[in-house]
């Protein structure tokens, strides 16, 4: 029963995470405030969270180990602005796929940063992931997939998001409570001097709907989310994990094709089994 509940609470959280691009389309405001009110948002979420269910208590971080998180909390915080600057210029599902070329990106490194064997089977899915990146984009067939900047703004977010992996792996034995919520206040606050330099905070494009919108990505998408997600880890091995975590990309191809009607041609598709297939596959 209990397993029940943590598979139930985890497949929650990836299904929630599917759908904040649907979600981006409908927020007219610039993706820098988006980012510093999900960071806040969330933040504050799970910091009532820990209070109210005791979780992550423990003694002060070290001055070292806090100046990392915060480190790695700009990063996120930069990585969320790529991603909802890429849901803005291609569609959802190609936003979607470039973001999740992280794996291969952390799979190529491992070698370097950790010491860890690149193994014949691992090199062949980042060779397969690579070229379904290709097919995904438009740069081999017939050039249906996203535009360019797009591409380019999802492949970045990826990028940030396998730097964020690496570090927080160098950053072990602290509660992930702790870690994410720390990091998600760090990525609010990074953004503050950019929105006042760029005259972020007017009220341009601030209406009802949209701070209604605002407040599901910030406290829904991000503090429920990730509530849920660290919660249903607990219960679940790393194999199912790794497995489930895929909900969310396939999730976010099909609300962006019933929801947004984004059309994606054969090769499109053919190009998305391969990312999310080889990574699956390089991970279980």
């Amino acid at each position: 029963m209990e397993r029940r509940k943590a598979m139930g609470m985890f497949i929650s959280s990836m299904l929630i995470f599917g759908t904040i691009g649907v979600f981006r389309r409908y927020i007219p405001l610039p993706s820098a405030f988006l980012a510093f009110a999900r960071g806040i948002l969330g933040g504050l979420f799970l910091l009532v969270f820990m209070r109210v269910r005791k979780k992550g208590a423990g003694a002060k971080l070290p001055p070292g180990v806090l100046a990392r998180l915060a480190a790695t909390g700009a990063m996120i915080g930069i990585n969320w602005i790529l991603l909802f600057e890429a849901y803005n210029h291609t569609t959802v599902a190609v936003a979607t796929l470039c973001y999740y070329m992280e794996p291969t990106f952390v799979m190529l490194l491992s070698p370097l940063l950790f010491k860890e064997r690149l193994t014949g089977k691992k090199a062949l899915c980042a060779a397969v992931s690579i070229v379904g990146m290709a097919l995904v984009s438009g740069v081999i067939g017939s050039g249906q997939g996203g535009s360019v900047r797009g591409v380019l703004f999802g492949l970045g977010a990826a990028v940030l998001y396998a730097a964020v992996v690496i570090m927080n792996k160098k950053t072990p034995g602290i509660d992930a409570y702790r870690k994410t919520t720390v990091q998600l206040l760090s990525a609010g606050l990074v953004m503050v001097p950019y929105l006042f330099l760029t005259n972020g905070f007017t009220g341009e494009g601030f209406t009802a709907s949209s701070v209604v919108l605002l407040l599901v990505v910030g406290i829904v998408h991000t503090g429920v989310a990730y509530a849920l997600y660290f919660g249903g880890m607990e219960g679940l091995s790393v194999q199912t994990i790794a497995v489930f975590s895929y909900i969310d990309p396939v999730s976010a191809l099909l609300f962006s094709a019933l929801l947004l009607r984004e059309p994606l041609s054969l090769l499109n598709i053919l190009g998305a089994v391969m990312i999310i297939g080889s990574a699956m596959v390089s991970e279980t």
